[in-house]
């Protein structure tokens, strides 16, 4: 070994490569999948974390005493360590109004451990029985205030007990653990109030209800140290029956999905340092076989002097598990060490043990395998008889059993790509692996054949160097595999490269699909139109900010969007149809606002008694609907004014429509509008009145009691019924883009939506997509301003939202002035997406990319440093037959690059080949998310990016490996 030092230090080199790769993927992996459990668990609904406890129980004139004995038998039965539970006790209670007996209603009376904490107070917290906090809602409902007294019964006893305001309380984080129970919140009557926990010593609480609530520790929805929150819950569970005791716990669904995170970080993990280990075994394996010229000697001698064959492997092995042992203890301690910022960080403190032991348990056996490869191939090799062991010029015939195992490999890689193309699983997740080896394998044969053809006409030609180089790499024994695990190396390095950075963008897609912009705030207005005033008022120029409107509960679902700052606001895609498809579409000129706070209508009646009409109007900042009534109106013509003060709020009311009502017995004459005024000018006048492109009835019946001609509207009515009339300030039918098949109820051109206030508002199909923003499927697009004016006051539901770009200023976000519920922003939303196990995993993929070049330059250093010294002599003997020192420098150095620069282009082909034939494409989601197709998995980039890296590394490794001839040849 002393003498062959520089053969043993690259086994060395081999094996701490494959050393550090296992070391390391032990560690980064148990690092990662805590904090992907953690990820899922931070992102679950707060009640698939509380584990509640539910009692009914008899009045105690110890309170305190009783709930501490509560939670003493409920630890006893579910222990669950680092947990801090919240007890609580409610008992339902009667609220009579003072002032009418027979009206009730439930106001619940509750006590739970650090209530002031978890509360906004108006007042001082409730120190004493007879003090009580009152949500805000409920003294609303009951028109108390601080200080004021009230009085309940409980629900089993008809003694009143009184109750002075306190304080009133809003919830800090409504949607938080605290809040969670049920008990706690509304129950379809008052919100509960709450107060002392003396309180629940009174005589008249009969019947209470006692809750212990906790908050699982982190670390036990993770399964930190293996431990099974649902095998302890399943176990408890019979004696919480046994005991009375009404068990919630949501918690399994999320324990199962940690466990399927932490089963998708090993299985990433395992696919690639198996695939690691599998290269790693098949470059020590040839390295072993590049070395074994000088151990055939020594075992042709052996047997020359009578040993056996066990004798002549005992020596093989000693000289191989020196190499083993030094380079897998340094490369043990290298891979854990290079966990630590790869994976960010470090296990969690239970799982530094199993962390190690599990660390080196990977690096012993993918050693023990290198050892048993290197075994194997000298005992191949050992078996030769003596003279063939002696022999130092290679033999010309070829070995079978390569092109046997060869077939037996591409034919794997068919099955493999088979599968990957069905759908995955089994030998799919390593297809790209197995066809590029293919490919690399049908690539080195060829390369064989030409460089011996190449070599053959170019020496023939007079071109030495081109000539020596070739027979060179058509006639070294290895040379084919050593292409082939560089092909194959350089191909999964693009490969690699170009899925994650497809990954990436597929996340940022995702994120933008699900969003519609870079920033979305879901905010709680009163209505459509205050949302859409308010982002109006704070973003006049459409700049930053859109008002828009998520409604899945329909059929189709709807998205509306204020159009007109659609393209300079969203996230926009080709997917999603023409940008501007709704914003071409002209509607009659609306009537002026009503900013003054009256109105007068000028009307002539065909009736013979009075008559009532109706205006219906709808406030343009707060959407708030106002109904005024013109009463009295006497035959023939006359006038009547009513005061409108809510208009005279800025910005005004806007004119929705008309009402005229016939009681039963009236006459059904008609009733003409001549003319609509406030103090600072007319409305409508009789032009417009008349103008019949202004007015429509309802969308169900037809308007045949609505005439607009000169003169003015008339409407008209059946005895005892009414007729409406809405003014038409928007496009009718209205434009959408739809997305997807049309609905079912769509019959021919008869398209309508039933989530605008009429149950059958027409539209027309503006523009097709293949989906939508926001709604991920099949839906509509709409203009929120259009809809809203045909809804009216209608509530149409829906989640509402502000569209913010990217660079909108914290003062438009600020102008807009309604109470956010959640904002959430595209980048934000693939960070949460790169939480999940299977992306997780992506640095240690290109960890082990990177491990697997490494190897394969220690194999060309490796075939280079066996090949020295017949290259040399080889060398120097053309020296000495008159070759120029210059040619023969730049055949060594044309040499050892020629196979690099060869398995670097094939690497590339096998690449390009491999995208298609493996059908490989960005990652799949888990959740199995796949509104839009992937992104390419091969780009030009990845191709350049593995092609420089590689170049740099195998370049870097030809050069150093031939440097020492250019001393050592005279």
């Amino acid at each position: 070994m002393r003498r062959r030092s520089g053969p043993a230090l690259l086994v060395a080199l081999l094996a701490a490569l494959l050393a550090a790769a296992a070391g390391c993927a032990a560690w980064y992996g148990l690092t990662v999948a805590s904090r992907s459990a953690g990820a899922q668990v931070s992102s679950a609904p707060v009640e698939q974390r509380v584990i509640a406890v539910h009692r009914s129980a008899e009045g105690t004139s110890d309170p305190r005493g009783a709930l501490d004995a509560y939670a003493a038998t409920v630890r006893g039965l579910l222990p669950l360590p680092g947990a801090e539970p919240v007890l609580g006790v409610v008992a339902d209670m009667t609220y009579t109004d003072p002032g009418r007996e027979s009206v009730t209603s439930g106001l619940p009376a509750a006590y739970r451990d650090g209530f002031c904490d978890h509360a906004k107070l108006t007042g001082a917290c409730p120190a004493a029985a007879d003090q009580a906090a009152l949500s805000v809602e409920a003294a609303r409902r009951l028109k108390l205030k601080v200080g004021d007294t009230f009085r309940v019964r409980s629900a089993t006893s008809d003694t009143m007990l009184p109750f002075r305001v306190s304080a009133l309380y809003e919830p800090i984080d409504p949607d938080g653990p605290w809040w969670s129970d049920e008990l706690f919140r509304s129950r379809g009557s008052l919100d509960p109030f709450f107060t002392s926990l003396d309180t629940f010593a009174q005589p008249s609480l009969i019947r209470q209800a006692y809750a212990w609530d906790v908050v699982v520790p982190l670390p036990l929805l993770r399964g930190d140290g293996g431990y099974d929150l649902n095998s302890v819950v399943n176990a408890a569970a019979p004696k919480f029956a046994a005991a009375q005791l009404d068990l919630v716990a949501p918690t399994g669904a999320l324990v199962d999905r940690v466990r399927a995170e932490r089963l998708a970080v090993a299985r990433g993990v395992a696919v690639a340092l198996g695939q690691v280990a599998v290269l790693g075994w098949f470059a020590v394996g040839l390295a072993g076989r590049l070395t074994g010229r000088e151990r055939r000697t020594d075992a042709a001698l052996l047997k020359l002097r009578g040993s056996t064959a066990r004798g002549v492997l005992r020596l093989a092995v000693g000289q191989h598990l020196l190499p083993l042992v030094v380079g897998g203890a340094a490369g043990w301690a290298a891979g854990v060490l290079l966990a630590w910022p790869l994976a960010g960080g470090t296990p969690v403190r239970a799982e530094w043990w199993p962390a190690l032991l599990l660390s080196l348990g990977l690096v012993l056996v993918v050693l023990a395998v290198a050892l048993v490869v290197l075994v194997a191939v000298d005992a191949v090799q050992q078996r030769a008889p003596v003279a063939v062991l002696l022999r130092r010029v290679p033999s010309s015939r070829r070995d079978w059993r390569a092109g046997v195992v060869d077939l037996a490999l591409i034919a794997l890689a068919a099955g493999a790509a088979f599968q990957a193309r069905s759908g995955g699983g089994g030998l799919g997740v390593v297809a790209p692996a197995l066809v590029a080896l293919a490919v690399g394998l049908l690539l080195a044969r060829l390369l064989r054949r030409v460089a011996d053809r190449v070599g053959a006409v170019a020496l023939r030609a007079g071109r030495i160097r081109l000539g020596l180089t070739a027979v060179r790499v058509s006639r070294q024994p290895g040379t084919d595999r050593v292409f082939a695990l560089v092909a194959v190396t350089v191909a999964m390095l693009a490969l690699t490269l170009g899925t994650n950075a497809a990954a990436r963008a597929d996340r940022v897609v995702r994120a933008q699909v699900e969003l519609g912009a870079p920033r979305v705030l879901t905010v709680a207005a009163a209505s459509r139109t205050e949302l859409l005033h308010a982002v109006r008022r704070a973003d006049p120029t459409g700049r930053y900010a859109m008002a828009a409107v998520v409604d899945t509960g329909g059929s189709p679902p709807v998205l509306a969007v204020d159009s007109s700052r659609l393209a300079a606001v969203a996230t926009w895609r080709s997917e999603y149809g023409p940008v501007d498809a709704l914003t071409g579409a002209r509607a009659p000129a609306a009537p002026p606002l009503i900013t003054g706070d009256r109105l007068t209508v000028a009307v002539t009646s065909e009736r013979r008694t009075g008559t009532l009409l109706g205006a219906v109007l709808q406030h343009e900042g707060t959407g708030r609907g106002v109904r005024v009534d013109f009463r009295d109106l006497r035959p023939g013509a006359s006038t009547a004014t009513v005061a409108v003060p809510a208009c005279a709020v800025a910005p005004g009311c806007r004119l929705v429509g008309w009402e005229l009502f016939s009681p039963q017995g009236s006459d059904a004459g008609g009733i003409t509008i001549r003319s609509l005024s406030q103090p600072s000018g007319t409305v409508l006048d009789a032009a417009r009145l008349g103008d019949v492109r202004l007015w429509r009835g309802d969308f169900a019946s037809p308007a045949v009691r609505i005439a607009a001609r000169a003169g003015g509207l008339t409407l008209g009515t059946a005895p005892g019924g009414a007729t409406k009339v809405a003014v038409v300030d928007s496009p009718l039918p209205l434009p959408v883009v739809l997305a997807g098949p049309p609905p079912s109820t769509w019959a021919f051109d008869d398209s309508a939506i039933g989530r605008l206030g009429d149950p059958a508002t027409p539209v027309r199909v503006a523009a097709t997509a293949s989906v939508l923003p926001a709604i991920g499927g099949p839906g509509v697009l709409i203009d929120l301003d259009a809809a809203r004016r045909v809804a009216g006051d209608s509530d149409q539901g829906g989640s509402l939202q502000v569209w913010l770009t990217g660079d909108a200023p914290a003062a438009v976000v600020d102008a807009i002035g309604l109470p956010v519920l959640a904002d959430r922003t595209t980048a934000g939303r693939s960070a949460i997406l790169a939480a999940e196990g299977s992306v997780v995993t992506t640095r240690f993929t290109l960890f082990a990319v990177a491990v697997a070049a490494l190897i394969a330059a220690a194999l060309i250093a490796l075939a280079a440093a066996v090949d020295r010294e017949p290259q040399l002599e080889h060398l120097r003997a053309l020296r000495a037959q008159g070759l120029p020192r210059r040619i023969a420098l730049g055949t060594a150095y044309a040499g050892a690059g020629a196979v690099a620069l060869a398995g670097l282009a094939g690497g590339l082909v096998a690449a390009v080949v491999t995208r298609p034939v493996a059908a490989v494409t960005a990652p799949p989601f888990p959740d199995g998310w796949r509104v839009i197709p992937p992104p390419g998995a091969l780009g030009p980039a990845a191709l350049a990016a593995a092609a420089g890296i590689a170049a740099a590394v195998l370049g870097v490794t030809a050069w150093l490996s031939v440097r020492r001839l250019r001393g050592e040849l005279s």
